[in-house]
């Protein structure tokens, strides 16, 4: 599920997804939403038709519906894979992102480098290199999904 009032995000999820599904043999269809009425109408799409699981692309709007997303997908009983930890501290299944209190720590560096006269243009640019994985045990029980060891392992925090 992408947001396409975000333009750049859902593109670069778009682009990137169909490869990563291509080269692990699933079979993916993209949801669009960019209101709370259309991510219940897409869980409703998800409700008629056969799907294993949920991926919600990176994006604010999103992020600051979690709860919806969350209980959404809980009374489906839907596996959801979300881009951030926020998500799963709501009740989500688990996350794959950026660590975003790392990144606010880089733009808080960058802002201060700014107000000591560092033109913006000279700043370099900074990519995230550190990215997290949670997991919701709690969630995985309820959906009646029994998570490995080998990835509760490669887990940076696992929620009881």
């Amino acid at each position: 599920m992408v947001n396409p009032a975000n333009a750049s995000t859902a593109e670069a999820t778009l682009r990137e997804v169909p490869e990563a599904a291509r080269v692990l043999g699933l079979e993916i269809q993209v949801l669009k939403a960019s209101t709370s009425q259309e991510i219940e109408a897409a869980f409703a799409t998800l409700a008629r038709e056969p799907t294993d699981a949920v991926f919600v692309g990176p994006d604010g709007f999103f992020l600051s519906r979690r709860v919806q997303f969350v209980t959404l997908a809980a009374h489906l009983r839907m596996p959801a894979n979300y881009f951030a930890r926020e998500m799963v501290e709501a009740g989500g299944l688990m996350s794959y992102g950026t660590d975003i209190l790392n990144m606010f720590r880089q733009v808080g560096i960058m802002t201060g480098q700014v107000l000591k006269g560092i033109k913006p243009a000279d700043l370099p640019v900074i990519q995230s290199t550190k990215f997290e994985f949670v997991i919701n045990l709690q969630t995985a029980r309820a959906l009646g999904l029994d998570v490995p060891p080998s990835l509760l392992a490669r887990a940076d925090e696992v929620i009881e």
